[in-house]
């Protein structure tokens, strides 16, 4: 069985479609609308088809005790004070659903709990993100599907049982699944891109596609040729910057080629029926003594 394509806003994912490539601005702006806004442009500019942030409701997802540790930081000296300096509201989303459609780019997030979903849900985002953290949280990928829209699902942190699970609670309609490792940045050896390719055998019916959280481009280019019709990355407007995901980000440039390069392995790859290209044949013509 082949297959089946998504619908994401004017885009399909497939592996009959051009790659799908997303910017995953996360956490990345730091808590700045400013930053958020560099960062949408440079997705943009990069050719990209999406941006993805992060949402969260901080008292449902992190505990008292969590939220209660010491931990310096731009907006205070607990990780509750980083938490909720990092998360947008409503002023911030705004701004960002009519900046992202006022340069033409698709957005969404990663909900991290029910109530965050239903506040997502008001921007009519063409599809919705499950992160690794949250594959394994039943309640939250059934409110999922109450809204009936694409969703593409990250597999970090587990393992076969695990995926097969969410699945099962999801259903295979309009479910992308991305091969994941979540370490940040992820060593080489623990990428295991042939995964892509287990996860294309096993769930013959799903697209596979790929969220990397390497240093540097080439295992997502690699990601790519394997047939991962998602590509994800984490984009940031300098590695240097503070930030707990920066260093397993991409900066604008390098996104730049990153999409560059993939368009060009589309090209590449051909279609794999061999032939002689009528450039060849004036070659033919000089090299070949028997023709």
């Amino acid at each position: 069985m082949e297959s089946k394509n998504i619908s994401v806003g004017k885009k399909y994912i497939g592996h009959d479609h051009p790659v799908y490539v997303i910017a995953e601005i996360g956490i990345n702006h730091n808590g700045s609308l400013d930053i958020a806004k560099k960062l949408i442009d440079a997705a943009a500019d990069s050719g990209c088809d999406a941006v993805k942030f992060q949402k969260r409701t901080i008292d449902v997802v992190y505990t008292k005790e969590e939220l209660a540790k010491p931990r310096e930081n731009p907006f205070g000296t607990t990780n509750g004070d980083l938490k909720r300096g990092l998360e947008f509201g409503q002023k911030e989303y705004a701004e960002i659903d009519r900046y992202c459609k006022a340069r033409g780019i698709d957005w969404f997030a990663s909900c991290w709990d029910e109530a965050s979903v239903d506040f997502i849900e008001q921007f009519n985002p063409v599809c919705y993100k499950i992160a690794s953290a949250s594959l394994t949280d039943d309640n939250l990928l059934k409110h999922h599907r109450k809204f009936k829209r694409p969703i593409i699902a990250s597999t970090g942190m587990s393992d076969t049982r695990q995926i097969e699970h969410a699945v099962e609670i999801l259903g295979s309609h309009d479910l992308a699944i991305l091969h994941c490792t979540s370490t940040y940045p992820s060593k080489t050896e623990e990428l295991n891109l042939r995964g892509i390719q287990t996860l294309r055998e096993k769930f013959k019916g799903i697209p596979i596609g790929y969220s990397g959280h390497e240093v540097g481009l080439s295992p997502s280019l690699m990601a790519a040729t394997l047939g991962a019709c998602v590509i994800e990355r984490h984009i940031t407007l300098d590695r240097a910057m503070w930030g707990s995901d920066q260093a397993a980000s991409i900066e604008p440039q390098g996104f730049k080629r990153l999409v560059r390069d993939i368009r060009e392995m589309e090209i590449a790859l051909g279609d794999g029926n061999i032939r002689i290209y009528d450039s060849e044949i004036p070659i033919i013509k000089k090299l070949r003594r028997v023709q």
